[in-house]
């Protein structure tokens, strides 16, 4: 379908009217971009133009647009068991198999998955198993969480206190108890004299003592920070980080939510520095966002606590659409996919290209920093590259510009700290982007840039 019936512009007032987006403001709502087909990594919209989706829409559509082998898996499930309860007692083929599937890719200490329907809900999953797994082991007051300044882990009311970005929160305080933020590891933007991951860990370890490991029941880390400006932590912060967290016993939860399913070139992220978690929280890629899912992979130790519990301390945690048999037969049909056309494999090499790509673009005065991991990268926008000094609305200008010019990108806005940042420009094509589109992704990048800050 090219165009939308009715008409944009009735589209447009009915949506002015009764739909509330999410980040929702009037004013963008009346300008909005109506999208009517995906095909690849291209994005039409209804009045003609084509776009380059340069964030895979909202990190999430690794295969691309317009896969029909997810769509038929979507029908055929449908046709034959659209929905059936996952309570105990009850399961379905789908799930199952996604499960193990997922758990044959994941950390080798990987055991279980329990399933959800997307991310915020998954980092909830995963707080409240942690508080869990304590109280079984006979510790209940481990309840605390410590999340890092410039981490997205979901807007729902834990997730949102574990979040640490500037917007997020103002309007709907106050935040749920016993969470907090220590400093990150983000090297462009280290206050200090020391190596950043060693002592962006030893941050982690400070709050952990200043509430009393006792307290704690864990540790909630993005391995490359997504939202907060693709932030690549050096790789000496996560073994420092694991080390930290068994010594003091505290569960180290990995929000790969973006970085799971093959974004960074391996399908699980922390695999880049031979770490494990005891937890994953995982969405997005799963069904490369055809369907809602995701879910927590938990590790030996956290299953079994599960599996060994007396009924009067089962794990009394559900949702309603947990093991949807649609949404599983997608993700697992999707995972078929990543792995036949090896888009993990091609995320490592292209992303490579596309970062190598975006470091020509240091020549520019406006950009301070390139950094990227994968199919996931960012450019740092500054005023000047010589004090690294903000650039107030720089990034907005940017996003616009290169919207003009057929790339849809996403900037996370500058902040007055700590540490004090510049806006960043997200990138995240989707894992099966051909290599001149990456080409011209970086070239619209440079343009926009030089027009912007003209």
């Amino acid at each position: 379908m090219d165009e939308l019936t009715p008409p944009v512009d009735l589209l447009r007032d009915l949506d002015r009217r009764r739909l509330v987006h999410p980040l929702h403001h009037p004013k963008e709502t009346a300008t909005a971009r109506m999208f009517v087909r995906g095909e690849g990594a291209m994005l039409h919209t209804a009045d003609g133009r084509t776009s380059i989706d340069g964030l895979s829409c909202l990190w999430n559509v690794n295969v691309g647009h317009g896969r029909r082998e997810l769509a038929q898996a979507a029908a055929a499930q449908m046709e034959t068991l659209a929905y059936a309860s996952a309570y105990a007692g009850f399961s379905n083929e789908p799930a199952i198999r996604l499960a193990d599937a997922i758990v044959s890719h994941a950390y080798p200490d990987s055991a279980a998955v329990y399933f959800t329907t997307g991310g915020a809900e998954s980092n909830e999953s995963a707080f409240k198993t942690a508080r869990y797994y304590w109280k079984r082991m006979g510790k209940p007051d481990k309840v605390k969480i410590i999340s890092r300044r410039y981490g997205y882990h979901g807007v729902t009311m834990a997730a949102m206190s574990a979040t640490s970005l500037p917007g997020y929160q103002k309007m709907f305080g106050p935040m749920v108890p016993n969470f907090h933020q220590v400093a990150p590891p983000y090297p462009y933007r280290w206050q200090g004299n020391g190596e950043c991951g060693a002592e962006a860990a030893d941050a982690v370890e400070a709050a952990i003592l200043e509430h009393g490991a006792d307290t704690i029941a864990a540790v909630i880390a993005e391995p490359v920070m997504g939202a907060g400006g693709v932030i690549v932590p050096p790789p000496t912060y996560f073994p420092r980080l694991r080390e930290i967290c068994d010594r003091h016993h505290v569960l180290l939860i990995a929000d790969e939510v973006i970085t799971g399913f093959g974004r960074t070139g391996r399908w699980f992220a922390l695999g880049h520095w031979g770490v494990q978690p005891d937890i994953v929280s995982f969405a997005k890629g799963v069904t490369s966002g055809y369907l809602p899912l995701g879910g927590i992979i938990l590790s030996t130790r956290i299953h079994r606590a599960l599996e060994d519990a007396p009924m009067e301390e089962r794990y009394m945690h559900a949702a309603t659409y947990s093991g949807h048999p649609t949404c599983c037969a997608v993700g697992l049909a999707n995972v078929g996919i990543i792995e036949r056309e090896g888009l993990v494999e091609r995320a490592a090499v292209v992303g490579r290209k596309l970062l190598a790509g975006l470091e020509t673009l240091r020549a520019l005065p406006s950009v301070g920093d390139v950094r990227g991991l994968g199919m996931l990268a960012a450019v740092e926008l500054v005023s000047d590259q010589a004090s690294r000094a903000p650039a107030p609305g720089l990034g907005a200008k940017v996003v616009a510009a290169a919207a003009e010019r057929g790339l849809i990108l996403r900037q996370r806005a500058g902040a007055e700290g700590p540490p004090v940042s510049g806006d960043s420009l997200c990138l995240a094509p989707p894992l099966m982007t051909p290599e001149p589109v990456i080409e011209r992704i970086v070239q619209i990048v440079g343009e926009s840039i030089a027009a912007a800050a003209g």
